[in-house]
C-alpha cells in the first residue's frame, strides 16, 4: 500500500534562516501516519481499543533542505516485518524532488500490560490496500 499526505512547512518548523529543523520532519511523518490511520483504521478503533503501536526504531536521511512555505507530499509505504511489527517507510517530496527518506518501525502492544501482541488479521489485511491520496 502507498499513502500520500500533503503538508506545508510552517514557520514553527524552521530555524532563524527559514530551514526546517530535523525534528520537524518527524512531525510531517507523524501527521501522515495519523491521517493514514484515520482513513484506514478508524472503523476498527473501538474493536481494538487496548491495542497500541509504539515506536521501536526510526531513521531519516536528509537529502535536500525544506524551507518555510514549501508544499510537500509525505509518502508512507507500510510493510509488515513480522506478526508484531510494521515498518512505515517514508519519503518526503517537494514537487518531484525527493528531500528526505527513512522509516519508523512500530510494535503492536497491549496498552494495559505493555507486552507485545500479534497485529490482528483485519489490521494487517488493511495494510495491503491500494494507494490512497489526501
Amino acid at each position: 500500500m502507498r499513502f500520500t499526505n500533503k503538508d506545508v512547512v510552517m514557520i514553527y518548523d524552521t530555524d532563524y534562516q527559514g530551514v526546517a529543523h530535523y525534528a520537524s520532519y518527524y512531525r510531517f511523518v507523524t501527521n501522515a501516519l495519523f491521517a493514514m490511520k484515520e482513513k484506514l483504521f478508524k472503523d476498527l478503533d473501538a474493536k481494538y481499543k487496548n491495542l497500541w503501536f509504539v515506536i521501536a526504531e526510526s531513521k531519516a536521511e536528509y537529502k535536500k533542505p525544506l524551507k518555510f512555505g514549501d508544499k510537500i507530499d509525505v509518502v508512507i509505504e507500510p510493510q509488515l516485518l513480522g506478526k508484531k511489527s510494521v515498518r512505515y517507510n517514508f519519503s518526503i517530496y517537494r514537487g518531484k524532488e525527493l528531500t528526505t527518506n527513512g522509516y519508523i518501525t512500530q510494535v503492536s502492544i497491549d496498552k494495559r500490560t505493555w507486552k507485545s501482541l500479534e497485529i490482528p488479521g483485519p489490521l494487517a489485511k488493511k495494510i495491503g490496500m491500494k494507494e490512497i491520496i489526501l
